[in-house]
Protein backbone atom coordinates (compact mmCIF):
# COMPACT_ATOMS: atom_id res chain seq x y z
CA UNK A 1 0.00 0.00 0.00
CA UNK A 2 1.61 3.30 -1.04
CA UNK A 3 1.56 5.94 2.28
CA UNK A 4 -0.49 9.20 2.12
CA UNK A 5 2.16 10.36 3.43
CA UNK A 6 6.10 9.70 2.78
CA UNK A 7 9.26 11.64 4.88
CA UNK A 8 11.80 10.63 3.10
CA UNK A 9 15.42 11.32 5.02
CA UNK A 10 13.84 14.49 6.20
CA UNK A 11 16.88 17.24 7.36
CA UNK A 12 16.36 21.08 8.24
CA UNK A 13 17.59 23.96 10.35
CA UNK A 14 17.00 27.32 10.96
CA UNK A 15 20.79 28.87 10.01
CA UNK A 16 23.42 26.92 11.19
CA UNK A 17 20.53 25.29 13.91
CA UNK A 18 19.68 21.65 13.10
CA UNK A 19 16.16 21.08 14.00
CA UNK A 20 15.31 17.91 12.33
CA UNK A 21 17.78 15.25 10.76
CA UNK A 22 17.10 12.47 8.45
CA UNK A 23 13.98 11.92 9.25
CA UNK A 24 11.98 9.13 7.80
CA UNK A 25 8.36 8.39 8.72
CA UNK A 26 5.05 7.70 6.55
CA UNK A 27 1.52 7.32 7.66
CA UNK A 28 -1.02 5.26 5.52
CA UNK A 29 -4.71 5.67 4.44
CA UNK A 30 -6.81 4.94 7.66
CA UNK A 31 -4.06 5.72 9.93
CA UNK A 32 -4.82 7.45 13.64
CA UNK A 33 -1.29 8.80 14.30
CA UNK A 34 0.28 10.64 16.95
CA UNK A 35 3.84 12.86 16.94
CA UNK A 36 5.37 13.23 20.73
CA UNK A 37 8.45 14.84 22.08
CA UNK A 38 9.30 17.57 24.41
CA UNK A 39 9.42 21.12 23.31
CA UNK A 40 12.02 21.69 20.68
CA UNK A 41 12.19 18.46 19.44
CA UNK A 42 10.85 19.88 15.79
CA UNK A 43 7.64 18.40 16.06
CA UNK A 44 6.20 21.77 14.78
CA UNK A 45 8.96 22.56 12.17
CA UNK A 46 8.09 19.22 10.89
CA UNK A 47 4.31 20.28 10.57
CA UNK A 48 5.56 23.20 8.66
CA UNK A 49 7.09 21.00 5.93
CA UNK A 50 3.92 18.68 5.92
CA UNK A 51 1.88 21.80 4.87
CA UNK A 52 4.13 23.00 2.92
CA UNK A 53 4.98 26.35 4.44
CA UNK A 54 9.11 25.63 4.70
CA UNK A 55 11.10 23.32 2.39
CA UNK A 56 13.01 20.81 3.91
CA UNK A 57 17.47 20.96 3.16
CA UNK A 58 17.66 17.54 2.14
CA UNK A 59 15.09 14.81 1.37
CA UNK A 60 11.52 15.04 0.18
CA UNK A 61 8.03 14.79 1.35
CA UNK A 62 5.32 13.01 -0.26
CA UNK A 63 1.59 13.49 -0.52
CA UNK A 64 -0.86 10.67 -2.37
CA UNK A 65 3.14 10.20 -4.10
CA UNK A 66 3.58 13.87 -5.05
CA UNK A 67 6.34 15.88 -4.50
CA UNK A 68 5.35 19.10 -1.71
CA UNK A 69 7.74 21.63 -3.31
CA UNK A 70 7.06 24.52 -1.37
CA UNK A 71 3.55 24.83 -1.82
CA UNK A 72 0.91 23.51 0.30
CA UNK A 73 -1.62 19.80 -0.62
CA UNK A 74 -4.69 20.62 -1.03
CA UNK A 75 -5.56 17.23 0.34
CA UNK A 76 -3.98 18.23 3.56
CA UNK A 77 -5.81 20.31 5.74
CA UNK A 78 -4.29 21.96 8.85
CA UNK A 79 -5.91 22.78 12.52
CA UNK A 80 -3.55 25.27 14.36
CA UNK A 81 -3.39 25.60 18.31
CA UNK A 82 -6.30 27.80 19.30
CA UNK A 83 -3.42 29.78 21.55
CA UNK A 84 -1.89 30.90 17.87
CA UNK A 85 -5.71 32.27 17.06
CA UNK A 86 -7.00 36.30 17.30
CA UNK A 87 -10.20 35.82 18.57
CA UNK A 88 -10.91 38.88 18.99
CA UNK A 89 -11.17 39.29 15.11
CA UNK A 90 -14.40 40.52 13.44
CA UNK A 91 -15.21 37.81 12.16
CA UNK A 92 -18.49 34.50 12.86
CA UNK A 93 -18.13 30.90 13.19
CA UNK A 94 -19.74 30.15 9.45
CA UNK A 95 -17.69 32.69 8.11
CA UNK A 96 -14.37 30.68 9.34
CA UNK A 97 -15.93 27.79 8.33
CA UNK A 98 -16.04 28.70 4.82
CA UNK A 99 -12.82 29.52 4.16
CA UNK A 100 -11.86 26.22 4.59
CA UNK A 101 -13.71 25.90 1.04
CA UNK A 102 -11.85 28.18 -0.52
CA UNK A 103 -9.13 25.25 -1.01
CA UNK A 104 -11.50 23.13 -3.07
CA UNK A 105 -13.22 26.34 -5.03
CA UNK A 106 -11.91 26.40 -8.64
CA UNK A 107 -13.05 29.82 -9.56
CA UNK A 108 -14.93 32.05 -7.35
CA UNK A 109 -13.85 33.42 -4.08
CA UNK A 110 -17.64 33.51 -2.51
CA UNK A 111 -19.04 30.25 -1.13
CA UNK A 112 -21.88 28.30 -3.36
CA UNK A 113 -25.00 26.61 -1.77
CA UNK A 114 -23.22 23.25 -1.85
CA UNK A 115 -20.59 24.49 0.37
CA UNK A 116 -22.53 26.55 2.76
CA UNK A 117 -24.81 23.18 2.73
CA UNK A 118 -21.68 21.28 3.31
CA UNK A 119 -20.76 23.94 5.85
CA UNK A 120 -24.15 23.62 8.22
CA UNK A 121 -23.61 19.79 7.46
CA UNK A 122 -20.03 19.63 9.18
CA UNK A 123 -20.84 22.38 12.13
CA UNK A 124 -24.00 19.97 12.70
CA UNK A 125 -21.75 16.79 12.98
CA UNK A 126 -19.52 18.38 15.52
CA UNK A 127 -22.37 19.61 17.31
CA UNK A 128 -22.18 23.18 16.95
CA UNK A 129 -24.70 23.95 14.32
CA UNK A 130 -26.73 26.89 16.30
CA UNK A 131 -23.46 28.70 16.43
CA UNK A 132 -23.11 29.64 12.94
CA UNK A 133 -23.76 33.26 13.26
CA UNK A 134 -21.96 34.18 16.61
CA UNK A 135 -18.61 35.44 16.95
CA UNK A 136 -15.96 33.37 17.60
CA UNK A 137 -14.60 35.44 20.71
CA UNK A 138 -18.30 34.58 22.29
CA UNK A 139 -16.88 30.42 22.48
CA UNK A 140 -15.78 28.12 25.07
CA UNK A 141 -12.33 26.50 24.16
CA UNK A 142 -13.58 23.18 23.04
CA UNK A 143 -16.37 25.12 21.05
CA UNK A 144 -13.13 27.09 19.49
CA UNK A 145 -11.69 24.32 18.73
CA UNK A 146 -14.54 22.25 16.58
CA UNK A 147 -14.56 25.66 14.70
CA UNK A 148 -11.24 24.83 13.55
CA UNK A 149 -11.54 21.80 13.23
CA UNK A 150 -14.87 22.45 10.88
CA UNK A 151 -12.47 24.72 8.83
CA UNK A 152 -10.52 21.81 8.01
CA UNK A 153 -13.16 19.22 7.19
CA UNK A 154 -15.08 21.44 4.71
CA UNK A 155 -11.98 21.40 2.62
CA UNK A 156 -12.74 17.52 2.85
CA UNK A 157 -8.82 16.61 3.11
CA UNK A 158 -7.52 12.71 2.84
CA UNK A 159 -4.94 13.81 5.92
CA UNK A 160 -6.08 15.96 8.69
CA UNK A 161 -3.01 17.87 10.27
CA UNK A 162 -3.62 18.97 14.15
CA UNK A 163 -1.30 20.83 16.01
CA UNK A 164 -2.10 19.71 20.01
CA UNK A 165 -5.74 19.87 19.67
CA UNK A 166 -6.26 19.54 23.34
CA UNK A 167 -3.72 22.18 24.62
CA UNK A 168 -5.34 24.81 26.90
CA UNK A 169 -8.70 22.45 27.35
CA UNK A 170 -9.85 20.89 30.68
CA UNK A 171 -9.78 17.12 30.80
CA UNK A 172 -13.36 16.89 30.02
CA UNK A 173 -13.19 18.94 26.91
CA UNK A 174 -9.94 17.34 25.63
CA UNK A 175 -11.56 13.75 26.05
CA UNK A 176 -14.54 15.07 23.49
CA UNK A 177 -12.03 16.43 21.23
CA UNK A 178 -10.05 13.24 20.96
CA UNK A 179 -13.36 11.51 20.36
CA UNK A 180 -14.73 13.62 17.85
CA UNK A 181 -11.26 12.41 16.15
CA UNK A 182 -11.96 8.90 16.76
CA UNK A 183 -15.01 9.00 14.99
CA UNK A 184 -13.64 10.57 12.16
CA UNK A 185 -10.89 8.09 12.16
CA UNK A 186 -13.28 5.32 12.02
CA UNK A 187 -15.13 7.38 9.65
CA UNK A 188 -12.28 6.99 6.94
CA UNK A 189 -10.04 10.47 7.68
CA UNK A 190 -6.65 10.00 8.14
CA UNK A 191 -5.21 11.78 10.81
CA UNK A 192 -1.45 12.72 12.48
CA UNK A 193 -1.51 14.72 15.76
CA UNK A 194 1.14 16.51 17.95
CA UNK A 195 0.45 15.97 21.49
CA UNK A 196 2.09 17.03 24.95
CA UNK A 197 -0.26 14.14 26.66
CA UNK A 198 1.47 10.85 26.42
CA UNK A 199 -1.81 9.46 28.37
CA UNK A 200 -4.18 10.65 26.29
CA UNK A 201 -2.62 9.71 23.82
CA UNK A 202 -2.05 6.03 24.84
CA UNK A 203 -5.68 5.56 25.77
CA UNK A 204 -6.90 7.29 21.95
CA UNK A 205 -4.48 6.50 18.97
CA UNK A 206 -3.23 3.49 17.88
CA UNK A 207 0.22 4.59 16.36
CA UNK A 208 3.03 6.88 17.93
CA UNK A 209 5.92 8.07 16.32
CA UNK A 210 8.23 9.59 19.02
CA UNK A 211 10.10 12.53 17.72
CA UNK A 212 13.35 14.34 19.11
CA UNK A 213 15.10 15.95 16.05
CA UNK A 214 14.76 12.26 14.42
CA UNK A 215 12.62 9.54 14.76
CA UNK A 216 13.33 7.96 17.84
CA UNK A 217 10.91 4.81 17.51
CA UNK A 218 7.42 4.53 16.25
CA UNK A 219 4.56 1.34 16.66
CA UNK A 220 1.79 0.79 18.94
CA UNK A 221 1.82 2.77 22.44
CA UNK A 222 2.09 -0.02 24.06
CA UNK A 223 5.32 -1.00 22.32
CA UNK A 224 7.11 2.36 22.00
CA UNK A 225 6.21 3.91 25.44
CA UNK A 226 8.75 2.10 27.65
CA UNK A 227 11.59 3.81 30.20
CA UNK A 228 14.11 3.58 27.62
CA UNK A 229 12.44 5.16 24.59
CA UNK A 230 11.19 7.84 26.62
CA UNK A 231 13.80 8.49 28.48
CA UNK A 232 15.85 9.18 24.80
CA UNK A 233 13.37 11.04 23.32
CA UNK A 234 12.38 13.41 26.57
CA UNK A 235 16.53 13.34 27.75
CA UNK A 236 14.70 12.78 31.31
CA UNK A 237 13.85 10.20 33.87
CA UNK A 238 10.68 8.31 32.65
CA UNK A 239 8.09 6.05 34.67
CA UNK A 240 5.91 3.19 32.57
CA UNK A 241 2.91 2.15 34.73
CA UNK A 242 1.29 -1.01 33.38
CA UNK A 243 -1.77 -2.22 35.07
CA UNK A 244 -4.78 -4.31 34.16
CA UNK A 245 -4.08 -3.12 30.11
CA UNK A 246 -3.75 0.65 31.01
CA UNK A 247 -0.87 2.46 30.26
CA UNK A 248 -0.01 5.79 32.29
CA UNK A 249 3.37 7.07 31.55
CA UNK A 250 4.74 10.05 34.40
CA UNK A 251 7.97 11.70 34.95
CA UNK A 252 9.61 10.37 37.95
CA UNK A 253 8.43 12.54 40.06
CA UNK A 254 10.67 14.91 42.65
CA UNK A 255 12.62 13.44 45.36
CA UNK A 256 11.15 16.47 47.42
CA UNK A 257 8.20 18.31 48.29
CA UNK A 258 8.01 22.41 48.82
CA UNK A 259 8.69 22.12 52.25
CA UNK A 260 11.92 21.01 51.65
CA UNK A 261 12.66 23.99 49.35
CA UNK A 262 11.16 26.49 50.81
CA UNK A 263 11.11 25.57 54.74
CA UNK A 264 8.30 28.73 55.74
CA UNK A 265 6.36 29.44 53.03
CA UNK A 266 3.94 32.19 53.28
CA UNK A 267 0.30 30.68 53.31
CA UNK A 268 -3.32 31.69 52.09
CA UNK A 269 -4.16 31.46 55.75
CA UNK A 270 -3.34 33.64 59.02
CA UNK A 271 -3.54 30.48 61.22
CA UNK A 272 -0.88 27.93 60.85
CA UNK A 273 -2.14 24.61 58.69
CA UNK A 274 -1.20 21.53 60.18
CA UNK A 275 1.06 19.16 58.42
CA UNK A 276 -0.75 15.96 57.39
CA UNK A 277 1.47 13.67 59.82
CA UNK A 278 0.41 16.28 62.71
CA UNK A 279 -3.24 16.43 62.13
CA UNK A 280 -4.35 14.09 65.22
CA UNK A 281 -7.20 13.26 62.48
CA UNK A 282 -5.00 11.25 60.17
CA UNK A 283 -4.52 8.07 61.57
CA UNK A 284 -4.46 5.72 58.69
CA UNK A 285 -0.48 4.57 58.54
CA UNK A 286 2.14 5.68 55.43
CA UNK A 287 1.39 3.27 52.88
CA UNK A 288 4.84 1.02 51.84
CA UNK A 289 5.84 -0.32 48.65
CA UNK A 290 3.76 -3.02 46.96
CA UNK A 291 0.74 -1.94 48.91
CA UNK A 292 -2.17 -1.41 46.81
CA UNK A 293 -3.60 2.36 46.83
CA UNK A 294 -7.44 3.63 46.37
CA UNK A 295 -7.33 2.93 42.57
CA UNK A 296 -5.91 -0.46 42.97
CA UNK A 297 -2.79 0.69 41.72
CA UNK A 298 0.43 -0.71 42.83
CA UNK A 299 3.95 0.43 43.08
CA UNK A 300 5.20 -2.85 42.00
CA UNK A 301 3.71 -2.61 38.67
CA UNK A 302 6.14 0.64 38.17
CA UNK A 303 8.47 -0.25 34.74
CA UNK A 304 12.03 1.21 36.32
Amino acid sequence: MQPLLDVKNVTFGYGSQPVLEDVRMHVHPGQFTALVGPSGAGKTSLLKLLLGTLRPQHGEIRVNGKVLSGRSSPQVAYVPQTGSVDWNFPVTVAQVVLMGAVRRSHRWPWPSKAEKKLMMAVLEQLGIGEMANRHIRDLSGGQQQRVFLARALVAQPDLLVLDEPTSGLDLRTAETILHLLVDLNRDGLTILMTSHDLNAVAAHLPWVVCLNKRVIAEGRPEQVFTVPILNETYQGDMMVIRQDGLLLVQQRPHGHTYHDILPDPVLGHDTPVPHPEDDEIATESPRRPGNENQDGLSTRTLSV
